[in-house]
């Protein structure tokens, strides 16, 4: 150990506890108090956080204050349910749906997905609704009925009169399947249940499967899809969240505990870390908040900071014990040296998360809302608390003297370790000029690969979820057996009461109808305008001849008031609907499909009639990607610009800034890259990591660069600095690092798929982080910090120990 007698050692019955800053006196005079209020406060979070629950709502997937949104909640009531649904998919794997057996199964089922919760039944639709009628053409003009025949019974000729219906109901590839062996139940949502609670995903998606399974031995298959069903498999899958979490928490646990050889201080930094996410869990529900499937990675976010700013503290503290000070003192001096850059790394990250308060998606703000207050509680657990703690227990001897062998190597005149050589050689010009070559080089080729991130998903079905799994398999059963997916986007016509059937009207949508039937990823449509040419054909012997849109008023009005509505117009004849029957909801799909008719509505629109986006659900992912696309490129720039703030701030030097903000950028755009590579589009479950990285990765240059700055603020030059900074936070930086990137990357095996990008993902940024501040930092100090700027570019106190420990003077100087 180092000399503990030396005169330059103070001791405890010498110190000015009144010395230090007034936030020092009253935590650390007041330790017992602390500690107890924040085992009250952990006990009575604890509590709470048993009452939070899980859940997602798909009224907070979407921005609400979106055109395309705001269009669909004005006309919704006059829409046939085209928002939140679930579509349950009957199949006979051994013959036609034109059976007995079938039917009566059908009819089971249709019966029992009624009475579900949440279900909106007005608007529920199958072979067995009422609402699903045929319209056909006979010798006393225009003729319809439900598609059940009213005397079925399941005999032959009912089955022949079903068939007959079918055909002329225009259900084939809605309805029912292209082969006839299968037929749809359409489950239109409700935002709550009949008391008022909202609908609990979980709870519906469960009820579902026990449908599924108890029909499973009646001869039919059962495919569901939909947000409901994402949801609910994304909330089973939260049990392996947290077995990955708690591996995590263990492998994190392992890696300090070789580090320090110490185990109450290994102990109390986890427990410090765990006790944050005890206190935002709890903290979640008295402010009448849940946790959903797409926040549930926060928690662990908190614990990687935590951790981070913990092993900084229980480094400097484990160091100053080495020194021979007191276990107090040493809680104290470390307090007072690294309080001011953990607290700025901490509002660095809780802007990396505020900004998200800003999109206007509130999914993403209750992420933010819970993220910030996770990292709130973590300037009470992690910057107070901890070092209060081990002021009690302090570290083992040989803990304190290992963290010490370097520099005590270094008295000596003994070689420095390999590791520390190396990034030394990073201070001289010739290292840090090629260091940054480097860098540029791979931001340039990262920046060209970040051209190529899309908005929105990439991939059919539910990206979230393995390509495998249950749901993506019935999504691909459902689109192949129907000709198209699922996804639908409404474009809505607005017009004068009693005038949806005007021939100007409808000829415009005729138009548009045909130009978009032409666009790749188009399926079909549906709209009163081609009803009107089936008809005028159908009564015309079926002659494809008569296959057109004729300007005949009389025949308009006809055929408008005696054919069926289909959702087709509402009561008021004010508002007509084209379906959009896409193959998909990929981004680019989505952006054709809105790109033209946004077009055609610039050309055609009038006082009297409007062409509107965008009702369905591909209609609303469409306004979620351009929120997302108008907010991934602000987002950054805030968090930029409040991280750089917080910098500057805090070294009140632009150079400085430079040096800890340059790496982050440069993790940023390999960031986007990678997500190119991994074929990760920009959305709503990807769009905070990229935020989280900058806030997150700025720790490690501040505590770095806080050391190097004090340092040079005393007359060091930069190669000594720096290693002077490598010993007493850089070491820890590269531990964190390797320790979060390695507990997150054992996601990768998670079921649930964007948990495994994220675990890739959030690695990734671990890692590169802190190269950047272990490479980058001493690279771009060698140009930008220069010898006569270095005297007055650091705030940070100069009595960083790396010899004795200051005396009770200085210290409170």
């Amino acid at each position: 150990m180092i000399t503990t007698s030396s005169p330059a050692t103070p001791s405890l019955a010498d110190f000015d506890h009144q010395s230090g800053s007034f936030v020092e006196r009253l935590l650390f005079n007041n330790r017992r108090l602390v500690i107890a209020l924040c085992l009250l406060i952990t006990a009575v979070l604890g509590w709470q956080a048993s009452k939070l629950q899980l859940n997602a709502s798909f009224e907070k997937m979407i921005p609400a204050a979106h055109p395309y949104i705001q269009n669909y909640r004005e006309h919704e009531s006059q829409l046939s349910g085209l928002g939140n649904a679930v579509r349950v998919v009957v199949a006979n794997p051994k013959g036609s749906i034109l059976d007995k057996d079938y039917m009566e199964t059908l009819q089971q089922i249709n019966d029992e997905v009624f009475l579900l919760p949440g279900v909106d039944r007005t608007r529920m639709k199958s072979l067995w609704t009422p609402s699903t009628r045929w319209v056909g053409v006979t010798e006393e003009g225009l003729e319809g009925g439900p598609v059940i025949p009213n005397k079925y019974d399941g005999n032959a000729e009912s089955l022949q009169r079903l068939q007959t219906n079918i055909l002329r109901s225009g259900q084939i590839g809605q309805l029912v399947g292209l082969d006839m062996r299968s037929s749809m139940i359409y489950v239109p949502l409700l935002a709550t249940n009949a008391d008022g609670e909202p609908l609990d995903y979980g709870v519906l998606s469960g009820r579902l499967e026990e449908l599924r399974s108890k029909y499973a031995g009646s001869g039919v298959d059962i495919h569901i899809t939909g947000f409901a069903k994402i949801v609910g498999d994304l909330i089973d899958g939260v049990r392996a969240v947290l077995l990955f979490f708690g591996a995590a928490v263990l492998i994190a646990a392992l890696m300090v505990f070789g580090y320090t050889r110490c185990l109450r201080s290994t102990a109390l930094v986890v427990s410090a870390s765990l006790i944050a996410v005890v206190w935002q869990l709890g903290l979640l529900p008295l402010i009448g908040q849940s946790l959903d499937p797409y926040s549930i990675l926060v928690p662990f976010l908190v614990f990687a900071i935590g951790m981070s700013h913990g092993a900084q503290k229980m480094n400097g503290i484990m160091q100053d014990i080495g020194r021979g000070v007191d276990k107090l003192l040493a809680a104290r001096f470390t307090f007072r040296r690294l309080f001011l850059a953990g607290l700025t790394a901490l509002l660095a990250d809780a802007v990396g998360f505020a900004v998200l308060l800003t999109i206007d998606i509130q999914a993403i703000r209750d992420l933010a809302l819970a993220a910030s207050i996770g990292v709130a509680v973590l300037i009470f657990t992690n910057l107070i608390l901890l070092p209060i703690l081990l002021s009690y227990t302090g570290v083992s001897k040989t803990a304190a003297e290992r963290s010490l062998r370097a520099e005590a190597a270094d008295l000596a005149g003994a070689a420095r370790h390999p590791m520390w050589r190396f990034l030394d050689l990073f201070t001289q010009r010739r290292w840090a000029a090629g260091a940054l070559a480097g860098a540029a080089v791979l931001a340039v080729l990262g920046f060209m690969a970040s051209q190529q991130l899309k908005i929105g998903d990439l991939d059919p079905g539910a990206p979230e979820l393995r390509a495998d799994s249950r749901y993506n398999r019935d999504v691909a059963f459902v689109n192949g057996a129907y000709g198209a997916s699922s996804d639908v986007l409404a474009v809505m016509v607005k017009t004068p009461d009693g005038a949806c059937s005007a021939y100007d009207t409808l000829n415009k949508l005729d138009a548009l109808e045909w130009r978009v039937r032409q666009l790749q990823g188009v399926e079909s449509t549906q709209s009163l305008s081609l009803l009107n040419r089936r008809v005028l054909s159908g009564l015309n012997e079926g002659s494809p001849k008569w296959y057109a849109f004729l300007p005949n008023q009389d025949m308009l009005n006809t055929v408008t008031a005696g054919a069926p509505r289909l959702g087709f117009y509402d009561d008021s004849c004010s508002l007509l609907t084209l379906y959009i029957y896409l193959q998909d909801h990929k981004a680019d799909t989505l952006t054709r499909v809105t790109d033209t008719v946004e077009a055609f509505a610039a050309e055609n629109n009038t006082d009297e009639v409007k062409f509107l986006l965008a009702a369905g659900s591909a209609g609303i992912e469409a306004a979620t990607n351009s929120v997302v696309r108008d907010a991934w490129r602000q987002m950054l720039i805030l968090v930029y610009s409040a991280v750089s703030l917080l910098c500057l701030i805090t070294f009140r030097s632009w150079r400085a800034v430079v040096v800890a903000v340059l790496p982050l950028m440069l993790t940023s755009l390999l960031a986007e890259a990678l997500m190119v590579a991994l074929g990760l589009g920009v959305k709503v479950a990807t769009l905070p990591v990229i935020a989280l990285g900058v806030g997150i990765g700025v720790d490690y240059a501040l505590y770095i660069l806080s050391v190097t700055l004090a340092r040079l603020r005393a007359g060091d030059n930069l190669s000594d600095a720096y290693y002077k900074a490598l010993l007493f936070t850089g070491k820890v930086v590269l531990l964190t690092g390797i320790t979060l990137a390695a507990g997150v990357i054992t996601w990768v095996a998670s079921p649930i798929k964007f948990q495994a990008d994220m675990g890739l993902l959030l690695a990734f940024m671990f890692l590169w982080n802190m190269l950047g501040a272990l490479v980058l930092i001493p690279a771009l100090a060698h140009f930008l910090l220069k010898p006569a700027a270095r005297e007055s570019e650091s705030t940070a106190p100069a009595d960083l120990p790396l010899r004795p420990a200051p005396t009770a003077a200085s210290a409170s100087a």
